[in-house]
């Protein structure tokens, strides 16, 4: 009897424990409205072709981007698993949104590695992931204010932007598909001036 009541309240404090940092992890998101520049670079796509960063962006689709590398095991797979419900919630939606995810260690991630990656996350054919040069990877970074000095300090990021030429939706922190389905949707009601 002992042994059961001591397993609920190690249940009961389990669960308040995530609860609360679930609660953190959402007070930590932030939105803000920010235009940048976009740096005339090429990057090179998963399936090998060689793109430019601006022709990309605005290929006149909706856009949202995020910053990932293979190889982390924290904050990468929890957006990019953020990014794979977003596309699956909005349905045949997700076919008229250019997703892409832009890699801040390119000398590791080649194409073939992001396309395992695509894999791993059932990216659809909307959603991209692009590699390239170390010079082309900062400056996409430093353009969009995410480069952090070295890729074991990114932070998660999310940038949405209704069409080219707009300012761009930043969130910051650990947003849910639910949270972006409906930024997603206010965004495309009432496009950021």
């Amino acid at each position: 009897m002992k042994l059961r009541a001591q397993g609920t309240v190690t249940a009961v404090l389990v669960c308040a424990a995530a609860l609360l940092l679930t609660a953190a992890a959402a007070a930590t998101v932030s939105r803000s409205t920010v235009s940048y520049q976009t740096p005339d670079v090429s990057l090179v796509r998963q399936d090998g072709r060689s793109v430019s960063l601006p022709r990309e962006l605005d290929d006149g689709r909706p856009v949202l981007l995020n910053f990932i590398f293979t190889t982390c095991s924290s904050i990468c797979p929890l957006t990019s698993r953020t990014l794979e419900e977003f596309q699956r919630k909005l349905g045949p939606e997700a076919a008229k949104v250019h997703l892409m995810s832009i890699s801040i260690d390119p000398e590791q991630d080649t194409p073939a590695r992001l396309t395992e990656y695509a894999h791993r996350f059932h990216a659809g054919p909307e959603w991209q992931y692009y590699t390239g040069t170390v010079s082309a990877s900062l400056a996409a970074q430093k353009a969009f204010d995410v480069y952090r000095g070295e890729k074991m300090s990114h932070t998660p990021v999310t940038l949405m932007r209704a069409v080219p030429g707009r300012p761009w939706l930043r969130i910051e922190g650990f947003v849910t598909p639910d949270e972006l389905v409906d930024d997603y949707q206010k965004m495309l009601a009432s496009p950021l001036d």
